[in-house]
């Protein structure tokens, strides 16, 4: 797929994104749920193998392909690794599903009810390597904790103002200002941040879109301005700590959201498991998902 190809594809595919992006802390975390326990590896270099031989296996599986899911967002050891002796990023766009990298080096500590970003060295570097290996655009995670007008202002800020850095790449940044499922007045922030948001896209230059990653709204179609905006390709929604259940059931009730998932896609996938049980296990996870990415049900 060329760049052209995969924007479309990102527009108007029927599907969601898969997230293979865990890294740093929450890769042990992942890996226990895979069934790979902490003893079974030692130093983070093992440890980084022992998560690309799961991602590796979910990409390689049959039902790992563009019919369904249209995009994936990965982890840079990740799109520096192979897949079946291809690149990452080629091993995606061989079978219709569009590459993304998460860029973000991690979470500042909470002021004023937010975790901004922390500062990400070498961005422009890494993003002309990215781009040099078809990566098509890239995810960047900060965390709201708080309907605190100050610090979600400061969030969507430091979201556009790195978005508008991979813009300047010629690639399609996902802006993810997560609102935490915890938080109690997540209606309240939602609409706070629904706001923030909008101010920023329509000071975008003509001509350029972004994607947003947010969390499934508290009030379903708290959204749906921004998901009709012109200056925003897509909007996909994150688990945030739902099971796959959870997940995809209040997923359905918003209109135009897509999903891009994490442990939602992964919680019953095991080392252990035969080729067989192990795609069988993908699939119905994979089928779940699509169906409340595509098929909306009355809030």
């Amino acid at each position: 797929m060329n760049q052209q190809q995969m924007t479309e594809k990102m527009a108007q595919g029927q599907g969601f994104i898969a997230a293979l992006d865990q890294s740093g802390g929450s890769t042990p975390k992942a890996l226990r749920g895979y069934g790979v326990s902490d003893d079974e590896w030692s130093g983070d270099e093992e440890m980084f193998a022992k998560i690309h031989d799961m991602r590796s296996r979910i990409i390689s599986a049959p039902s790992f392909n563009g019919d369904k899911i249209v995009g994936a967002i990965l982890f840079e050891k990740t799109m520096d690794g192979s897949v079946d002796g291809k690149p990452v990023p080629t091993a995606l766009t061989d079978k219709g599903v569009v590459p993304f990298l998460k860029i973000d080096k991690g979470l500042e500590d909470e002021a004023d009810g937010v975790q901004l970003m922390k500062p990400i060295l070498g961005l422009d570097d890494l993003l002309r390597r990215a781009s040099g290996l078809g990566v098509f655009g890239t995810k960047e995670r900060s965390v709201i904790n708080a309907a605190n007008p100050k610090g979600i202002a400061n969030v969507v800020a430091q979201q556009f103002e790195v978005g508008r850095q991979v813009l300047s790449h010629g690639m399609m940044p996902i802006l993810e200002p997560e609102y935490s499922i915890k938080a109690n007045d997540r209606a309240e922030g939602e609409k706070i941040l629904r706001e923030e948001i909008l101010k920023h896209l329509d000071a975008l230059e003509d001509g350029q879109q972004v994607m947003l990653k947010l969390s499934i709204p508290a009030e379903p179609n708290t959204y749906r301005e921004l998901v009709k905006h012109p200056k925003v390709l897509r909007v996909v929604a994150l688990s945030g700590g739902y099971s796959r259940d959870e997940a995809c059931a209040e997923l359905a009730k918003n209109e135009g959201m897509i999903a891009s998932f994490s442990r939602a896609l992964l919680e019953e996938l095991r080392a252990q498991m035969s080729d067989q049980d192990f795609d069988a296990a993908l699939k119905e996870a994979i089928d779940a998902i699509y169906q409340a990415s595509t098929q909306k049900v009355a809030a």
